[in-house]
């Protein structure tokens, strides 16, 4: 961590914690998703501040990546074989 990270760590913390509240408060399960997907590449961003590249590389991939694509590919043939507006 380089010197006088307190205010990057503590921005990065607000974002967080910004992020997965928006992930779980809204009613719109698109938004939720898009801030699901959000909320892994800023996690992978804080693996890599601190030093963790592996797992910075893992929650890039399979957090935001993979996960993001199969909410983002259900959501999509939900909408379509329903007819609903999610």
């Amino acid at each position: 961590m380089a010197e006088g990270g307190g205010v990057i760590d503590i921005f990065l913390l607000a974002v967080l914690v910004w992020t997965a509240w928006a992930a779980i408060a809204s009613s719109d399960v698109f938004r939720c998703t898009v801030a699901f997907m959000v909320f892994g590449l800023l996690m992978a961003l804080v693996w890599a501040w601190l030093g963790a590249i592996d797992l910075a590389i893992a929650e890039a991939a399979v957090g935001a990546g993979v996960t993001g694509g199969l909410f983002l590919t259900t959501l999509k043939r939900f909408h379509q074989s329903s007819g609903n507006h999610v």
